[in-house]
């Protein structure tokens, strides 16, 4: 039976125990509610969640029945569905981690429309049977709403691109009175279109927050030598702290984990190649351990939602500005400060043009990539604030951040235009004399005057250009290759070992019609916040910095507690009580479950779950 719709801020403070909704959430949730289709695109951190979890419990209790949740991955289901069950939401997931048996039970909850929120992967939704169980949903009036979460992955121009979610059209062509609201952190304007045009949305409310995340520094510097400023990154800013660093190979990823174990760094490896249970047991590990450093490729990452993750290192440049985006949106999830630290350098460029270029995909494809490679390589060798360049990318206007390494000491920009004509005019004169291309080094040699054996070898001495670019340094000319490769001035033959040919684009910056402005090469961040931790993890989190000597004692026995039952129940700590919410308990020293109910972050089933214990803690101190 359909009742009056309950007032979604009673069940955001009931339910999640906050007090206010933040940004754009209350008029999500209202539109929603209101059975509207809506387009969700909030940064990493913003509380995307709420946005489909609170109109699903306000409609199951007014007898809409179930709101099913499209999610690409197991480990993001069993996180959400836990946390919803810990504040005493109804919820389930369908997958692979669960027997017949239990999949049967769980399938008969839900056609039953006891079930809040029921998760499921693309693959499975639209399969005939599950969108048959839909439509007896739907016809017993008991299907409330979709939620489509990740929903860039629809997109073959986003950044993670799964074919199984453009078979998600099926729900507004099946279920067409049925409300859907997809979200996603990252959509540039055309895989934004994209969305629109893949799941439907022609009609649906768009809903876009500033993609600013303020407590997040940014830093970009040129690899020398990519392990050891990576260490000294950790080690000067980090030590004892939870991060994630990003690697492009699976090998890579091995070995940066266990030099980082060698310097004491606690620090797991993930990737694909793994044995699952490996995998799965350094996930948990991550999610569930304080200070674990997570080296992984760009299959670690989607729906981790570690709240105190203080930085994210890139040692290989992403493909394109939103992975770099998403990928660094993991850090500083509780709004703390947190850092996006990235070392990229030629070679990076050289790799991601090529699979560019080698890729299957249609010319039109390539060019859009080719375009967001070049956005990247702009953000990475721009010379004004970082965050200004990023947020320009997806539309949103800013000012100067005064907190990433360009604002903080802003680097010399030198004009690079001499330097790539020489350059170019070189690799021509080169091709011209010996009829075969050469790498990198080697035109970098001849240009800047190196008598080597290969030099000797094939008479390039005798080049006119021999030794007129002696003035440039070896890095100053690598900047100036990275950048006439990212904007296509010159290609690489990954079919000849990695040789630079010029192209039709060439000729612009050979008549000097073209100009290549670089900024001088930065090779470790300034030491701006000093060791913020140790290894023993003594040094309470960043929330608690401002508490008493007895609210850090009292903070500590907590997090003691907290890690005790997160075990029991085998669940991440965060999703127990975030430590924010720990922190005001530990300042305010509550001493009756009455004050516990003030502290936000403590709904109505977790005061009634661990009021008791929380109090024991607190008064045993």
């Amino acid at each position: 039976m359909i009742t009056d719709t309950p007032a979604p801020r009673a069940i955001l403070h009931e339910v999640f125990g906050y007090e206010q909704f933040r940004g754009p959430q209350a008029a999500i949730v209202d539109h929603v509610i209101g059975g509207g289709d809506a387009l969700v695109l909030m940064p990493t951190g913003g509380g995307k969640s709420l946005c489909y979890q609170i109109p699903a419990i306000a409609r199951q209790r007014a007898g809409h029945g179930v709101a099913i949740v499209v999610s690409p991955l197991i480990a993001l289901m069993h996180d959400q569905v836990g946390a919803l069950h810990e504040a005493g939401v109804d919820a389930a997931f369908l997958n692979s981690t669960l027997s017949g048996e239990e999949a049967n039970a769980v399938e008969k909850r839900m056609l039953s429309g006891e079930v809040t929120l029921l998760y499921a992967a693309p693959e499975r939704v639209t399969t005939p049977r599950f969108l048959a169980q839909l439509d007896s949903l739907q016809e017993r009036g008991l299907l409330s709403l979709f939620a489509i979460d990740e929903a860039h992955c629809v997109s073959q121009w986003g950044h993670d691109f799964r074919p199984e979610y453009r078979a998600l059209t099926v729900l507004h062509e099946r279920f067409a009175g049925v409300p859907r609201i997809a979200l996603t952190a990252t959509a540039d304007a055309i895989t934004r279109e994209d969305i629109v045009e893949r799941l439907q949305l022609e009609e649906a409310q768009q809903f876009v927050s500033s993609f600013d995340r303020p407590n997040i520094s940014y830093t970009i510097v040129e690899k020398k030598e990519a392990t050891t400023q990576l260490l000294r990154f950790i080690e000067r800013e980090h030590e004892g702290e939870a991060g994630i660093v990003y690697c492009q190979s699976r090998k890579r990823v091995e070995e940066i984990a266990q030099t980082l174990v060698n310097e004491g760094v606690s620090a797991l490896p993930y990737h694909a190649g793994l044995d699952a249970q490996v995998r799965q047991a350094n996930q948990d590990r991550f999610l569930r351990e304080d200070g674990i450093v997570m080296v992984a490729t760009i299959a670690f990452g989607m729906g981790i939602d570690k709240p105190d993750v203080r930085f994210v290192a890139h040692l290989d440049m992403p493909k394109n500005i939103e992975g770099y985006y998403q990928e660094t949106g993991r850090a500083g999830r509780d709004g703390m400060p947190a850092a996006a630290w990235m070392a990229y350098g030629l070679q990076d460029v050289v790799n991601q043009r090529r699979m560019i270029d080698e890729s299957p995909a249609g010319e039109d494809y390539k060019q859009v990539m080719r375009g967001k490679l070049d956005a990247l390589l702009t953000l990475a060798e721009a010379a004004d604030c970082r965050r200004v360049r990023l947020l320009g990318y997806f539309g949103e206007a800013s000012t100067p951040c005064g907190n990433c390494d360009n604002c903080l000491t802003p680097p010399t920009v030198w004009d690079g235009t001499d330097a790539a004509r020489k350059l170019l005019s070189t690799i021509y004169r080169v091709q011209q004399q010996s009829g075969i291309s050469f790498g990198a080094g080697h035109i970098m040699d001849i240009l800047r005057g190196k008598a080597t054996e290969k030099v000797s070898q094939f008479g390039h001495q005798s080049l006119t250009t021999f030794g007129i670019g002696a003035a440039f340094s070896e890095v100053q000319l690598r900047g100036v290759l990275r950048q006439l490769i990212a904007t296509g001035a010159l290609a690489v033959d990954a079919q000849a070992f990695n040789t630079l040919k010029l192209t039709e684009a060439s000729r612009g910056v050979l008549k000097g019609e073209t100009q290549v402005l670089l900024r001088e090469s930065v090779s470790l961040p300034p030491e701006r916040r000093g060791r913020t931790g140790s290894r023993s993890g003594a040094t309470p989190s960043a929330v608690a910095a401002s508490l008493t000597t007895e609210g850090v004692a009292r903070y500590a026995a907590l997090k003691a507690w907290r890690a005790e039952v997160a075990r029991a129940h085998n669940l991440p700590a965060y999703v127990i009580f975030h430590d924010a919410t720990l922190a005001a308990i530990a300042a305010m020293a509550p001493q009756t479950l009455a004050d516990l109910r003030d502290i936000s972050g403590i709904g109505a089933s977790k005061l009634e779950k661990y009021g008791e214990e929380v109090l024991r803690v607190v008064l045993l101190d």
